[in-house]
């Protein structure tokens, strides 16, 4: 959808581009799901893995209703489909929101699709093999002879998904910076003037998301996000030379154009 820089679409035309895209999006997820659903079982021993290898012997999993392993597997799938379409999905998100760019900007679609899909799977991975093991032994290593662990996989899954997915969204900093610095909300002057106010923020939302209350998991949650921080004040620095160097281009050629018309016309000679 290219729209002339002058022209501003209806509200009903926002809609109905957003409906389109949501139907990409789901067609995308309902195929993506049917492939991972075909291999539920591969995926059900990956996601279980750092829990198993911290379990003691003769431990096992268990479900307490009769759709619980059902509907495990169907929640393995979806989550699995997301992390499989999200290059796609990304894709569909910039195509969203591209008409209301400059033309220069538009050009970012491919490193946008390419970094937001690493970072993504980059959280996904940092939680995976860094921040959910350490959290999983410390829980564990409170059984005793008398107290065994039967975790239900219903539950387990609610955890492990749901701190996987926080990590990849945490993970996509970056991003958002690039673009509130691209329409103005943020600057680069400002994220280091409220450094000391970001680490506070990072550590509480460190606390909040490591599923383990000891130290050492939430400073290894802690740690990758302050990188991600500086990183972020980077790139809003580059994106806001780059913004100011587009509004002034922009500027140029509505004076250009000002003046032109009012440069009157030449009478032709007789």
């Amino acid at each position: 959808m290219t729209l002339p820089a002058d022209e501003k679409l209806p509200l009903t035309s926002h809609l109905e581009e957003l409906r389109k895209r949501l139907i990409h999006v789901f067609i995308a997820l309902g195929i993506g799901f049917t492939l991972c659903y075909m291999f539920k079982d591969w995926l059900f021993f990956v996601v279980t893995r750092p829990l198993i290898a911290v379990m003691p012997k003769n431990s096992f999993m268990i479900f307490t209703s009769l759709p619980e392993a059902f509907f495990t597997y169907m929640k393995i799938s979806f989550f699995s489909s997301l992390i499989l379409t999200s290059p796609y999905i990304l894709y569909e998100i910039w195509k969203f929101v591209s008409p209301g760019l400059y033309p220069k900007e538009k050009r970012y679609v491919l490193p946008f699709v390419f970094f937001s899909t690493l970072l993504f799977a980059g959280g996904v991975l940092f939680g995976y093999f860094i921040a959910l093991p350490p959290a999983f032994k410390f829980f564990v290593s409170f059984s005793s002879d008398f107290l065994k662990p039967m975790v239900s996989m219903r539950e387990y899954l609610s955890l492990a998904l749901k701190f996987l997915l926080a990590f990849g969204l945490c993970f996509e900093l970056p991003v958002f910076v690039f673009f509130l610095t691209k329409v103005g909300v943020i600057n680069a002057r400002m994220l280091s003037s409220q450094r000391r106010y970001a680490i506070l923020i990072i550590f509480i939302v460190a606390a909040v998301l490591t599923p383990s209350p000891d130290a050492v998991s939430q400073i290894l949650m802690a740690l990758p996000l302050m990188v991600l921080y500086e990183v972020s004040i980077l790139v809003s620095r580059l994106a806001g030379r780059k913004r100011r160097g587009t509004l002034e281009e922009t500027g140029n050629e509505i004076d250009r154009k000002e003046e032109e018309e009012d440069i009157p016309e030449t009478p032709k000679a007789e």
